[in-house]
């Protein structure tokens, strides 16, 4: 089953042996963004195997530098479940923090389609292609740990507010430093070639699927 076809290759639901998996092709990208989509499969498998055995986020089945195979987490992804309940985003932070000790941060969890809501109503993460793999914990990796906070944060303010404790909207008013010059300069360039380029349209992340 397709999920996503765009110039980076091709996401599908794949069963293998029995086992329902997630495979990013790589020979399928367009000659001219293979590198690129090659180094952030490589990325993707870097995060995945140093969290391995971390509830909440796929298990590496396999990387040969063109096919990168991961678990299937069945769930809805956050704009279509819409989490309201107090509770998701408590366990939202706690997976947060098991990221973190392991020296892997996201790095996009502004797109709501990374973050899954399971039948159990928990948490689950997908797709860490641009995540922090060097496992080192400076003050570059706290402010983008940090980040990945604030950004599920948003998420808590869109459908679960009331939850928010002052804490939390104080930290909702105050951007990374990197993050303020992100939006004041490259940001409007991102999206022009998300647009243009990968025909992305939201932040939901999704490309068009192309023949």
């Amino acid at each position: 089953m397709l999920l996503k076809a765009d110039e980076l290759g091709r996401i599908e639901i794949v069963q293998r042996h029995g086992v329902r998996m997630i495979r990013r092709d790589i020979r399928a990208a367009r000659w001219w963004a293979r590198a690129f989509a090659r180094r952030a499969a490589a990325r993707e498998a870097r995060a995945l195997a140093r969290l391995a055995g971390t509830d909440g986020v796929p298990p590496l089945l396999g990387w040969d530098g063109r096919e990168l195979l991961r678990g299937y987490i069945a769930g809805q992804p956050m704009q279509q479940a819409q989490p309201r309940d107090p509770a998701y985003y408590r366990q939202a932070l706690r997976l947060l923090a098991r990221l973190h000790r392991r020296g892997i941060v996201h790095n996009d969890l502004a797109k709501e389609p990374n973050w899954l809501v399971r039948s159990d109503g928990s948490p689950a993460l997908v797709d860490f292609q641009i995540a922090w793999t060097r496992g080192r914990r400076g003050r570059l990796f706290r402010l983008l740990a940090r980040e990945d906070l604030r950004h599920l944060l948003k998420h808590k303010r869109t459908y679960c507010e009331h939850a928010l404790s002052a804490r939390q909207h104080a930290m909702l008013k105050t951007p990374a430093p990197h993050s303020r010059l992100w939006r004041a300069t490259g940001k409007r360039l991102y999206k022009l070639i998300a647009r243009r380029v990968f025909g992305y349209w939201d932040n939901e992340g999704k490309g068009r699927v192309r023949d």
